[in-house]
């Protein structure tokens, strides 16, 4: 599978419509909030937990966002931390996800469905060798135990989704999602219920050995009026405090969240988008 090529713009670059804007997280490092603005307006950070800091892990969750022209792909992925190499489900997930999104019209949930249960097989085999790369070394007690979740496979919960504006027609969102990380649409200030919260689960997500766990994606496209203002916020359950803050939400303070001072350090992996859009 061919790797999205990482790469992070100046804080604050802007870019011409005509330009295009690739974003992908680096699961080694943090990466401060970041803005793009051009015909969008995107916010975006990465930050380490403080135990994966500490001992150099790699960060389980991983984010993209890819804008050309009047087309935004976007992914969001929190690698299960009690799973097996969750931070490489994650990163494999999130790169197959956005190659189904540049190739497909369809958005059902049994088209989805049959699309994760058709990455099992491959993201097996590679799997197998990363996990020899990372397990040489490993003590033979946490090599046991790690061969216990290995059956259930690498897991990772996600969401992935599309935006398309019209110019003076209405714009379209469509959305997939399995697992408790956080979606929240906000229209003309205001934020508004897709069911989003209702069907945030925790026993949701994908398997490398299972495909999806726990039920079928859930899949959701919405158009918006002419005019009218959206933001798009997403974040994996390491920025949890974020829920009850609306939409008045300042750089400072998410920066301030994600270098998590007042508890050490994040307690969780934790993965930030924002997308800002006039329809």
């Amino acid at each position: 599978m061919k790797s999205l090529r990482a790469s992070v713009p100046d804080r604050g670059k802007s870019l011409s419509s005509e330009e295009t804007f690739h974003y992908v997280s680096s699961q080694h490092t943090n990466q401060p909030l970041s803005t793009y603005k051009g015909q969008w307006f995107c916010r975006y950070g990465y930050g380490l937990s403080s135990e994966s800091a500490s001992y150099g892990d790699r960060g389980q969750d991983f984010a993209a966002i890819h804008i050309e022209g009047d087309v935004c792909t976007f992914v969001l992925c929190d690698g299960v931390s009690m799973s097996y190499h969750g931070d490489f489900a994650a990163k494999y997930l999130g790169e197959a996800l956005f190659a189904w999104m540049n190739e497909t019209k369809d958005w059902s949930s049994s088209l989805l469905y049959q699309f994760l249960m058709s990455l099992t097989i491959p993201a097996s085999r590679e799997l197998s060798n990363y996990e020899g790369s990372q397990n040489a070394n490993m003590p033979i007690l946490l090599r046991e135990v790690l061969e216990t979740k290995k059956k259930q496979g690498s897991q990772s919960m996600y969401i992935c989704g599309k935006i398309k504006l019209a110019g003076k027609k209405r714009s379209t969102l469509q959305l997939a999602w399995q697992g408790d990380s956080r979606i929240r649409l906000f229209r003309n200030g205001t934020e508004i219920d897709l069911s989003f919260e209702k069907t945030r689960a925790t026993a949701e997500r994908w398997s490398t050995a299972e495909g999806p766990v726990g039920g079928s994606p859930h899949v959701c496209e919405q158009t918006f009026s002419s005019g009218e203002d959206l933001v798009l916020r997403l974040y994996t359950d390491g920025m949890g405090e974020l829920d009850p803050i609306g939409i008045h939400l300042p750089d400072e303070e998410i920066q301030v969240l994600m270098d998590a001072p007042h508890t050490g350090g994040l307690e969780d992996d934790a993965a930030f988008i924002e997308l800002n859009w006039k329809s």
